[in-house]
Formats: C-alpha cells, structure tokens, sequence
C-alpha cells in the first residue's frame, strides 16, 4: 500500500501546530495537576503524569476522527455532563490536596521508605491523573472538536489526520515533560518542600477554583 503524499499538507500541519502551542501554553488544569506533582511528589511522578497528559490527548482525537465529536458538539447537555465530571473530579484532587498535613522529623524517614516500596504505584498513579485530568478537560474536547472540524479540511486522508493526533500528543507530552524536568529541579522545589503542606493546600484551592470555573462557564 502506498503512502499518501504529506507534501499538500504542510500548512494544515503548520496552523494545527501554532493552534496547538498556544494552547497547551496557557495555564490550565493539565499545568497546574503537572506544577503540583513536581513540586510535591517530585521529578518522576511528574514525568509519568506529564506522560499520562500526552496520551489523554489521543482519547479527543479518537472521537474526534470517529464522528463522536459531533455528537458532542450537537448535543449541549452531553458537553455538560462532560464538563461536571471534569469538575468534579478537579474538585477531588483539589480537595486531596486542601486536606494534605505536615510531614514531622520522625515519621519522614518512614515514609520515605514506604514511598520507595510503592514507587511502581506511585508511577502508575501518577500516569492515570495525568491521563484522567486532560481526557476530561472540556477546554481540550473544544479545542479538538474545533481544529478537527475548522482546520482540518474533510477531504484531508484519514491516515494524514491520525498522524496529526500523534504529533499533538507526543508534543503535549514532550512539553509538559520539559516543564516537570524545570520546575523539579530548582531551588524553588526544595524551598517549597519545607512547607509542602501549603503549597499542596494553594495548589488545591487553584484546582478547586478551576472546577467551579469550569461549571459555571459551560
């Protein structure tokens, strides 16, 4: 079977990208879940959910590609249900987070060990928040929905489009990889450790907050 010829494409591709980098830029509840795993659980729990934002991106291109989208689009109260579950579970990683306690001097050394023991977990963990926040934030099924159906001509091959999604997730997750690589590797983290437990706390009210916003506007 021959490959299609990418060459027609580049400037759908180019206006796909642009699209797509202001976008994963701006501050949302994928930077904030991603800033909190850095600064509270450190570098490799927030590569692994940086990763799991990544692939969340192929669930909207999955729809999108296969006519769900639609169905979405034209269906208000499917998008909003969409949305309270989105705010709802924001509302429990928030809430997760609002609750978290000082770690004392003589149970750290503890729980370092326990962390240790349960690292495959915490690594598995860390994937599903990443892969859970971004399949369930409604900005990213707008921003799919949109670029599928604006951007994307209808008449593009199918294989083309499927290659556009795997772009979009690899550099989703090669950005917010570089972003967890920054932010877990300053003297901003270690400072910020020594009160873990408020920055957890604010991190939680911004996530909170993102949750009623994402009621209210949709």
């Amino acid at each position: 079977m021959n490959l299609p010829d990418f060459s027609p494409y580049w400037l759908e591709f180019a206006a796909i990208a642009t699209l797509h980098f202001f976008a994963v830029a701006s501050p949302g509840p994928d930077f904030a879940v991603v800033l909190k795993q850095s600064i509270s659980s450190g570098r490799r729990s927030a590569m692994f959910t940086s990763v799991g934002v990544g692939v969340g991106i192929l669930i909207h291109v999955a729809y999108s590609l296969l006519g769900i989208g639609i169905l979405i689009k034209t269906k208000p109260w499917l998008f909003q249900g969409f949305a309270y579950v989105a705010a709802a579970y924001l509302l429990y990683l928030g809430w997760g987070a609002i609750r978290s306690k000082p770690i004392s001097l003589e149970n750290s050394v503890s729980l370092e060990a326990e962390s240790a023991k349960k690292q495959l977990t915490s690594d598995k963990k860390s994937f599903l928040i990443g892969l859970m926040t971004n399949g369930l934030n409604p900005k990213a099924t707008l921003f799919f929905l949109t670029v599928f159906a604006v951007a994307v001509s209808p008449h593009t091959p199918m294989l083309i489009k499927v290659s556009y999604g795997i772009y979009l997730a690899f550099a989703t997750g090669v950005w917010f990889c570089f972003l967890s690589y920054l932010m877990s590797g300053t003297k901003i983290r270690s400072s910020l450790q020594k009160n873990g437990h408020i920055f957890d706390r604010f991190m939680g009210v911004i996530l909170i907050v993102l949750a009623v916003n994402l009621v209210f506007s949709t």
